[in-house]
């Protein structure tokens, strides 16, 4: 591997684990991103319904708004977790943003969503001046709420009846990390 295949972090005190890399989606990765997303595991912890298509998955990466940053990180040639930012384009909120990710079933736990998140917020930080990055997770999901926490962000509300899940209404948080330097 030579010192052009892999960009290195942001943030320059980031620790990924070995062998992995984190790069913008491309449309090439329709198939491969549907595949991940139409995972049990991750789909429970996102707002995702059942069957992405790569078509669809596709012609999403397509037409990505240019205040959008999507990444996909890759371990041994296989995507394996997926975060976006997404600025706000009002002129009101363009100091804010808001993220999602998720991670492969079976890579959970692994330090892929620790790596991504990093470098997402690195974009927010040392590229858009973001001074107010957002997002909700689902109540009963202690790992990433813990991940979040571990990153700055702090629970700012309770969503009750969030969304439906399986068949059930499930609660959010809403949490958000700020940052004043």
């Amino acid at each position: 591997m030579s010192e052009f295949d892999t960009p290195p972090p942001l943030d320059p005190d980031a620790r990924w684990p070995a062998g992995l890399s984190i790069r913008a989606r491309t449309p090439a990765d329709a198939p491969a991103i549907a595949a991940l997303i139409n995972l049990p595991g991750f789909r429970y912890g996102t707002m995702r319904i059942p069957h992405h298509t790569p078509d669809e998955v596709r012609k999403n990466i397509e037409n990505q708004s240019s205040n959008a940053f999507e990444l996909v990180a890759e371990l041994e040639g296989r995507i394996v977790g997926i975060c976006g930012l997404s600025r706000f384009p009002n002129p009101r909120r363009a100091h804010a943003g808001s993220i999602g990710m998720g991670v492969h079933d079976a890579c959970a736990g692994r330090g892929i969503g620790h790596a991504l998140i990093g470098e997402v917020l690195a974009i927010a930080d040392r590229w858009l001046d973001l001074r107010r990055v957002e997002l909700t997770v689902f109540t009963d999901n202690e790992r990433a709420i813990h991940l979040y926490e571990r990153n700055g962000f702090v629970k700012e509300g309770h969503l009750k009846k969030f969304a439906f899940r399986d068949g059930a209404y499930v609660d959010a948080y809403s949490m958000a990390r700020l940052r004043t330097a």
